[in-house]
Formats: C-alpha cells, structure tokens, sequence
C-alpha cells in the first residue's frame, strides 16, 4: 500500500523514526531511490518495534510502506545488491532477534515498477532444510541434510575431556543415544562469487550437541537465484579449529 512515511499523530508520544537507509535504482528507471526502515524506539533500550520498509520513488517522489511479518528486533539494516541478474537492485533487510541463540530474521524484496516482491523469507528458508545430528561412537557426531541427502562427520574428540567422559564410555562408546539440533539462521551475507556484479547468498546455521551453547560447528548454505525463487546451490559444514602441538 502506499502511504506517508511518517504514518503517525503530532500528538503520538514515540513516533516511528528511520532506523537505517540506503540509495540506489530499485524500481528500474535508472534514478536512485531512497530505501529505508522505520521502527518505534524503546525508551531506554536499543529494541525497535513496528520495523517497516519504506521506498521513496527517486524520480516521482511516490511513497511505497511494505510493513514486515517479523516486525521486532535490534539493529534492523539494509543492503542493496543484485541478486537476480536483472541489474536492478534488490533489497536485503536484516534484524536481530535479541535471543542467546544469535537468530536473525532476513528479507530480500524487489521494487520493479513501485511493485514490491518478497524474493526471500528466513521463515521458508529455516523451514526448507531439515537435518538431523547424532553422536555415534568414537566421538564422531554425523550431521545429516535430510533434504538434500548430504552427510557431515563431525569429529569431537577435542571438545575436553571433561566433556567427553559425561557422554563417553572409557572405550569410546556411547553411555546412551544423544541427538542435536541446527539452529535457524544466524547470519546471510551477499556474495558475488562469480564477479559478475550478481549476488549470492551465503547462510550460517549453528550446529549445536545436547543445548544450544554447546556448539559443535556451522552448516554454510550457498544459494542463487533461479528465475523465480533463490535455489541451493552448494553447502559444507565448518567446525571450530583448536590448538595445534606439534
């Protein structure tokens, strides 16, 4: 819909306030835009609540709202980029849950012809890949990507002793079945991998043992755009380095 940016009363105690902005051609024609987020400040907390995206129509001046389903958080920001090839800009917004767990909600949108369209949802993302982690014997953890049929083999034999002897027997074998979990995502960076002014995009997912802090590694989700949807494009898992004694 479209309306003033500012969609408030003079006399409201804590009016929306541009919480982050960008410039650049998103509509098409060739003429910078104005991009930014709007949110309601906390008083004395960084917290932003009512987070919605605004585009001022650089050549017209027209004014379009797109209010956001996860609409709360901190430090909300945008980047422009091209991420479906079409050499118009597209935008990425970012907000941080808050939670221990570094969760962040993520939206790409197109603006073609004052037309907003949603291009990515963290939602549907975090719903499209389910894996499963089970430690086996030998402090060994098998990270499965159930969805596009990938196995990880995790070895944590560096993770303390102390560790260990709670899940381990003395030979190695497990006391009893212990699963994990991959968090939602916590991190999506654009990525031009093939230097051709097209951005990919880059996700990290925490892979945790028997709780969240007990951080095992990350699950690094590469994607692309095709046609009308971003696709899988590769994945790896990256585990925490420790110290090395020759």
């Amino acid at each position: 819909m479209f309306m003033n940016p500012y969609p408030y009363s003079r006399t409201d105690v804590n009016p929306p306030h541009i919480v982050s902005s960008a410039q650049g051609d998103v509509t098409g024609d060739g003429i910078p835009d104005t991009v930014y987020l709007t949110g309601i400040r906390t008083e004395d907390s960084p917290f932003i609540q009512k987070i919605t995206l605004v585009i001022r129509d650089g050549r017209t001046g027209r004014i379009t709202s797109v209010p956001l389903k996860s609409d709360a958080g901190y430090n909300p920001s945008i980047f422009l980029g091209d991420f479906t090839g079409n050499r118009v800009k597209d935008i990425l917004i970012s907000i941080a849950s808050g939670g221990s767990g570094g969760i962040m909600y993520y939206y790409i949108y197109s603006d073609i012809g004052n037309m907003p369209k949603l291009l990515f949802d963290y939602e549907v993302f975090n719903e499209s890949y389910k894996y499963e982690i089970i430690y086996r014997d030998q402090y060994k953890v098998d990270v499965i990507n159930l969805t596009n049929q990938l196995k990880y083999i995790i070895d944590i034999s560096n993770k303390g002793k102390d560790y260990l002897q709670e899940i381990y027997n003395a030979d190695g074998t497990l006391k009893e079945p212990i699963k994990g979990f991959v968090s939602p995502l916590s991190g999506l960076y654009p990525i031009d991998y093939d230097s051709n002014g097209v951005y990919e995009l880059l996700g990290f997912q925490r892979i945790s043992g028997r709780f969240a802090a007990d951080a095992l590694g990350y699950i690094q989700t590469s994607l692309e755009w095709d046609k009308e949807k971003f696709r899988f494009r590769d994945q790896f898992a990256a585990i925490y380095g420790f110290p090395y004694n020759q």
